[in-house]
């Protein structure tokens, strides 16, 4: 077993480290990250390293669900209609005849249930998400601990044809720095600023210029994203925002697992700036995730 957690620590390790060469065509230097994407893969590295029992409390989007009602209160949660770890148990019958199934360790493979619902079908798909250990996908390790669980919510319609849109607010010591907005799809990419004013920067090479209307409660989604980023040097929490009552999605520590380049690059040493690097905040120890 020690053997075992030595490769996959070294393994994960080398494997962040050549990522971030092939993206930016030189060796990351962990001892001085300045630009964001080196602090990211440093925090990446970090968590490898050591663990973060925090973190992956909280990329678990089931225990993560206690935190934001703790910070901000449960109004802000989309209802959880079952949870559980067979998909076999899933009370079909009862559940209302649009809502959405997930898992709580990965990121997508969201699986709308609409009648008539193929039960066959949503379990088989259930139980392959949920015996996928997703840290092999990227190494993230916040996610490698995590006890996986299958979640059934409330389906959120925002009047999108792709949507509902997600609000990503990226958070430098609780504070919004700019607002990108992704839909179902994922072919937009639209980033704005406090003022929702739209910044000349993306990280797609393809996708929609789309302009997206200011939500009306834009001010309490700033105060929202503000409270729930409060305890982090950085942290994108994502929020949706149906007919003007805010939802939260999750919060996200490793955007793309850091596989992305701003476009134009300038954006990675402006926001840089904004991150005053703190590890000593989320590599703590002193417990894992349900107690163990």
């Amino acid at each position: 077993m020690l053997k075992r957690r030595l490769f996959r620590r070294m393994e994960g390790e080398a494997q962040l480290r050549r990522t971030f060469a092939m993206l930016y065509g030189k060796e990351l230097d962990t001892s001085s990250p300045v630009t964001f994407s080196e602090k990211l893969f440093t925090r990446m590295i970090l968590i490898n390293r050591h663990g973060s029992p925090r973190l992956t409390r909280l990329s678990d989007k089931f225990l993560a669900r206690e935190y934001v009602r703790e910070k901000v209160g449960e109004k802000y949660l989309v209802k959880l209609l079952w949870n559980g770890t067979n998909p076999k148990d899933i009370p079909f019958g009862e559940l209302p005849s649009k809502c959405l199934a997930k898992t709580n360790h990965g990121s997508g493979g969201n699986i709308v249930l609409s009648d008539p619902v193929n039960r066959e079908k949503v379990v088989k798909q259930l139980r392959e998400q949920i015996k996928e250990n997703y840290y092999w996908s990227c190494c993230e390790y916040q996610y490698y601990k995590i006890h996986r669980r299958i979640l059934v919510e409330e389906f959120l319609d925002d009047g999108e044809l792709d949507g509902p849109l997600d609000y990503r607010f990226w958070c430098f010591h609780g504070q919004p720095e700019v607002i990108q907005v992704d839909n179902h799809l994922h072919d937009i990419n639209p980033f704005y600023d406090l003022n929702w004013s739209k910044l000349p920067v993306s990280y797609r090479d393809r996708f929609r210029d789309r302009d997206i209307k200011k939500p009306d409660n834009f001010q309490e989604m700033l105060a929202v994203a503000s409270e729930l980023s409060s305890d982090f040097d950085f942290v994108r929490v994502d929020l949706y925002n149906r007919s003007g009552k805010i939802c939260f999605g999750e919060l996200t520590f490793t955007p793309v697992a850091g596989k992305f380049t701003f476009k134009p690059q300038s954006w990675n040493a402006l926001l840089g700036r904004k991150w005053n690097f703190l590890p000593e905040g989320y590599l703590n120890r002193t417990t894992e995730p349900n107690g163990r």
